[in-house]
């Protein structure tokens, strides 16, 4: 990697800052973090908030699709391989009894708002199967009109079929996984995949009537380079995507084993990840795209950019959105919902997920119930991982909290106000500015009860 080209100034502060702050810390893509889940969440609580949703109340879908061509070594997703279509479509026939069960229970026939398949890649489901899965969703739930409809596409494995078919269901909006289009990277990672296979799948898409277009990137994987990474988001933003999600890998081996299989020694150094995420951003800048939050960047008309400047953005588990609603019901296993009573996850494991839904039974296996304090700290880290800035005191006052609620957190805030990462204004203002951006994740960790000590349990911060 070739350092020189930072200015030695903010290169030693660089270098420095990660010392001291690359840190393990949550995603906050939820708070409580799913860290929190224990089993006291179960199916009997599941089936009470779901009976106690307001009849009238415009909700969200997420199916999760478990199934993928290969396993890329570097994926913290669950997913398997699969090369025979009988236990995809298998598991299919399941989503559609556990969406059936979902609508027994439900006080109405709910308005969907927002449908997300994600995965693994949804684009293992044979055309076929994606037609019995929204003629399952349509008969359970009243899809509203202007529905957004997003999937998580596998480019080399995405069919001129299966957009078709996705289109004739409303498809909107699609984020394709590029990762990096270097060879050698592709390789150490096991994910092979060329520019003109995601090209063609984007062509595909417009054709089709989808508006919205996300290409995936990741810096610090195995072999990866700042040059090579610039290669690779030049070459897609020649593509246009609406949006660009720039994610650092995740090496978490003791959660998943398969990413033991990485040669850590060809892992870039976490100055070497900073400087490729930078470089990055950098570039996208240059090309007009608006950066929101940790890692990513829209068009300035695109919605999430609006989002942005009107203080609306969101973030559940598939990272920011534009979504407003208050509930997402997860389907599959591993999904994961969001009530106003708090989180519920299905079972993990598929066949734990397949035996319960085959006894009729709702398959969640865990969670965690919200508490006022939750709410008042959730909403705090949202507003800084969306916007950077957070009023501390409107949130208080929202929360009808105690005055001294945040005098612990601000006492650990100290050092990141010393090093000119954050603020805190005479108006009560807490604001991440400069190359605190770059440690959104460790500010927010600050307010976090829940965090635990080691830390081994999450990413690094950069």
């Amino acid at each position: 990697m070739s350092l020189h080209v930072l200015p030695d100034p903010r290169l030693r502060r660089l270098a420095d800052l990660v010392a001291r702050y690359d840190g393990r810390t949550p995603r906050y893509t939820s708070y409580p973090t799913a860290v929190q889940f224990s089993p006291a969440v179960d199916e009997a609580t599941y089936r009470r908030w779901l009976a106690a949703l307001p009849a009238d109340e415009a909700i969200s879908l997420y199916l999760h699709i478990p199934f993928c061509a290969q396993l890329c070594l570097y994926c913290g997703c669950n997913t398997r391989a699969v090369r025979r279509r009988g236990p995809i479509s298998d598991y299919v026939t399941l989503l559609l009894r556990e969406i059936t069960m979902l609508a027994e229970v439900l006080p109405a026939r709910l308005k969907v708002r927002a449908i997300h398949l994600g995965g693994g890649s949804p684009n293992m489901l044979a055309p076929d199967d994606l037609d019995r899965l929204f003629a399952a969703i349509g008969e359970a739930f009243e899809i509203e009109g202007g529905c957004e409809v997003a999937a998580e596409l596998d480019p080399s494995a995405t069919s001129a079929e299966w957009i078709e078919t996705a289109g004739r269901h409303g498809l909107t909006r699609a984020s394709l996984g590029v990762q990096n289009l270097d060879p050698a990277v592709q390789a150490a990672v096991n994910r092979h995949e060329t520019f003109d296979q995601v090209a063609l799948a984007v062509r595909r898409l417009r054709a089709t009537g989808v508006r919205s277009i996300n290409l995936d990137l990741m810096y610090g994987l195995p072999r990866q380079t700042t040059a090579g990474t610039l290669d690779t988001l030049n070459a897609i933003l020649a593509l246009e995507p609406e949006r660009v999600a720039l994610f650092g890998y995740a090496h978490v081996p003791w959660m998943k084993p398969h990413q033991a299989l990485i040669d850590e020694a060809r892992l870039p150094s976490g100055l070497e990840r900073l400087h490729q995420s930078e470089s990055a951003a950098e570039r996208l800048a240059e090309a007009g795209y608006v950066r929101i939050g940790l890692d990513h960047f829209a068009r300035a008309d695109d919605d999430m950019a609006l989002a942005l400047s009107a203080g609306t953005l969101r973030r559940n588990f598939q990272g920011y959105t534009t979504d407003q609603a208050g509930t997402l019901l997860g389907v599959g296993a591993s999904s994961i919902g969001r009530l106003p009573q708090g989180f519920a996850q299905n079972a993990k494991a598929e066949v734990a997920w397949r035996a319960a839904v085959e006894a009729g039974r709702l398959p969640v296996a865990r969670g965690v119930a919200v508490s006022a304090e939750d709410r008042l700290i959730g909403e705090v880290i949202e507003r800084l991982m969306c916007d950077l800035e957070v009023d501390l005191e409107v949130v208080r006052l929202h929360h009808q909290a105690d005055p001294g609620v945040f005098d612990s957190a601000l006492l650990n805030l100290a050092p990141f106000i010393h090093d000119g990462l954050a603020v805190l204004g005479d108006d009560g203002v807490l604001r991440v500015i400069g190359d605190g951006r770059l440690l959104v994740r460790s500010v927010a960790a600050v307010f976090d009860a829940y965090l635990d000590s080691d830390g081994k349990r999450h990413a690094k911060a950069i």
